[in-house]
């Protein structure tokens, strides 16, 4: 059964800092690139970070490059995003999930950022 659950969400003011977890069970999670997506309010689901499943090369979009890092510990099969100079644009919730392929969608943890 595959199962995707966030975690490290929370409330913080512009300027400040989060980590994301994500555990990944059911899933080939080594062989897989996997992605932070975020989901603003009244705005679609997008990816923001993304990592290859070998050599670990992260992609990031526009909007929180330099900011943002991803990273995986593929023996905890768990993938990380460390979030720095959090701004208000960056409020949503945000979910793991492979980026190739679709698993079902975790809960997602909610990230508020208050300016």
């Amino acid at each position: 059964q595959v199962q995707l659950v966030e975690s490290g969400g929370g409330l913080v003011q512009a300027g400040g800092s989060l980590r994301l977890s994500c555990a990944a069970s059911g899933i080939p999670f080594s062989i897989r690139a996997m992605g932070w997506y975020r989901q603003a309010p009244g705005k679609q689901r997008e990816l923001v970070a993304s990592i290859t499943s070998s050599s670990g090369r992260a992609n990031y979009a526009d909007s929180v490059k330099d900011r943002f890092t991803i990273s995986r510990d593929n023996a905890k099969n768990t993938v990380y995003l460390q979030m720095n100079s959090l701004k208000s644009e960056d409020t949503g919730v945000y979910y793991c999930n492979l980026v190739y392929y679709s698993a079902p969608w975790g809960r997602g943890t909610q990230v508020t950022v208050s300016s």
